[in-house]
């Protein structure tokens, strides 16, 4: 059965006449009778009774007409949400972020801006390190993400650098150097390398804290690392229980205030915490290439 036969017979029950039903339709009688006929034929049903002065439902032509008007209006909400879904309003997006990226008031104005623009799409929302968002987008279980420093870069992969800010060190409120911290006067590399450090990191796996290590030995300088976790927040609460310092992304200098001191790092130029906009490169999902642009957007300005 053809929708167009569908809107032939919705258009001749409407006007309960098969000329002035041709007429709406644009289209001659003689083929308009001929799709009515096979209509009734396929269904092995009449659906109108003719006398000489137009046409008359059947009771079963009253069955189909109310079946008829449904499927045609599901076909017309289908056409529209499908226009919808062309023009990227409509959809699934699946992001993820790390808890670092997730703490620069970046990645809540940019959702909040896509919620505004998009509010058709449905957001999946994922936190995770940046290890694991990377190999969720390379399974699919991803359209983008928003991490720092890329710790793989798979090919076929795209990696943006949106921005770009200062790291600091964080450190227990009772530590001896809180107080120089707290008035500002940056700790020196040797001073942190001095104290118990915590790393947050996949073993092995290259990033911020690998460009950390590398600066310390590039100064032959011997960082006493005493754990690496996965997660920031993890790393933070562990700095805010005394386990030791950390060096973390300045936008992360409002967590655990009450038992956390952050200050600057001297020399820290080289260890700058930018914020990276993964994807892939043959990525087709309309909604996570406008989510993209905007980030782009609103980065720039």
């Amino acid at each position: 059965m053809e929708i167009r036969a569908l809107r032939y017979f919705a258009a001749v029950a409407e006007t309960g006449h098969m000329t002035r039903a041709a007429e709406q339709l644009g289209i001659q009688q003689p083929p308009l009778s001929q799709q009515i006929k096979g209509l009734e034929r396929e269904l092995g049903v009449a659906l109108f009774r003719r006398h000489p002065r137009g046409m008359a439902l059947t009771d079963a032509g009253r069955q189909f007409q109310a079946e008829a008007l449904r499927m045609l209006q599901d076909m017309e909400t289908v056409k529209q949400r499908m226009a919808r879904v062309a023009k990227g309003q409509e959809g699934v997006l699946s992001f993820g972020f790390t808890s670092s990226a997730a703490a620069h008031r970046f990645m809540p104005d940019a959702l909040r801006a896509f919620r505004r623009s998009h509010p058709g799409v449905e957001l999946r929302l994922r936190e995770n390190n940046a290890a694991e968002l990377t190999e969720a987008l390379a399974a699919g279980r991803l359209h983008c993400g928003l991490l720092r420093v890329p710790v793989a870069r798979p090919e076929g992969f795209r990696f943006e650098m949106l921005l770009r800010e200062p790291v600091l060190v964080a450190m227990p409120r009772d530590h001896r150097f809180a107080g120089a911290g707290e008035a500002g006067a940056p700790l020196s590399l040797a001073q942190l390398c001095e104290e118990d450090m915590i790393l947050v990191r996949r073993p092995g796996a290259p990033g911020l804290y690998a460009d950390l290590l590398a600066l310390c030995n590039a100064q032959g300088l011997s960082p006493r690392v005493v754990a690496e976790v996965d997660r920031m927040m993890t790393n933070l609460n562990l700095v805010a229980a005394g386990v030791g310092l950390s060096v973390v992304p300045a936008s992360m200098g409002g967590v655990h205030p009450h038992a956390i001191r952050y200050g600057p790092l001297a020399g820290s130029e080289r260890l700058d915490a930018p914020l990276t906009l993964v994807s892939r490169e043959d990525e087709d999902n309309l909604p996570a290439l406008h989510f993209a642009a905007l980030l782009r957007e609103l980065a720039a300005a």
